[in-house]
């Protein structure tokens, strides 16, 4: 029987696979192509290239017991996005990387002031949250981003968690609600399940 501590081990280098993956399809990005808009709602590219930078480092800070809001902030790209981004990813990758990291108690301030997880959830959030941005960047930039099954099934798992209801339609909320779409362990399913529309940009989600 595979006990938790080694699903969550083996979700570490899978969440690595995501990262570097992350990586390669922000270095497709080019400076024209920060204004075009993006399956995430009200959000542009260059939009939510900041955002994944500071959650990149809000979750670092996190991991590492920093409960300082100001990490979860954006900043300015910089004139290479993609060399802001690469940072910023390695930073994070390296600060889950850490010896120990999945028993740590990891303050989320940007989900208020006295919210801590461990270190195991905070690990499946940001793995999940790269899967979706990655295909929310491929997809601004009009090609498709491939998963290994393995990261599939994990990040599937990982998303059926996610609670749904009202809150999913709340200001800010993480995810927005479920969009029916053919239950299936393939990307398109999983950011149905986490509200973006496959179809897009041909349907509004």
């Amino acid at each position: 029987m595979t006990s938790d501590s080694t699903v969550q081990a083996d979700l570490r280098t899978l969440h690595a696979r995501v990262i570097e993956t992350s990586i390669d399809v922000v270095d497709e990005i080019a400076v024209a192509d920060l204004s075009k808009p993006t399956p995430c709602a009200d959000w542009t590219l260059h939009g939510l290239l900041t955002h994944m930078i500071a959650q990149h480092y809000g979750f670092a800070a996190a991991v590492q017991g920093n409960a300082d809001l100001e990490r979860w902030k954006p900043r300015r790209l910089g004139s290479d996005p993609a060399a802001s981004y690469r940072a910023a990813a390695e930073h994070a990758r390296a600060a889950f990387a850490e010896p120990g990291v999945l028993e740590r108690q990891c303050p989320l301030p940007e989900f208020g002031p006295d919210v801590r997880v461990a270190g195991a959830q905070a690990l499946s959030f940001h793995f999940v949250d790269y899967v979706v941005h990655s295909w929310d960047v491929a997809k601004t930039l009009g090609f498709a981003v491939h998963f290994d099954d393995e990261v599939l099934a994990a990040a599937r798992q990982v998303a059926a968690a996610v609670p749904g209801g009202e809150m999913r339609s709340a200001p800010g909320a993480a995810f927005g609600p479920e969009v029916p779409w053919p239950d299936a362990v393939t990307l398109d399913s999983i950011v149905a399940m986490l509200g973006r529309s496959p179809s897009w940009p041909d349907v509004t989600a």
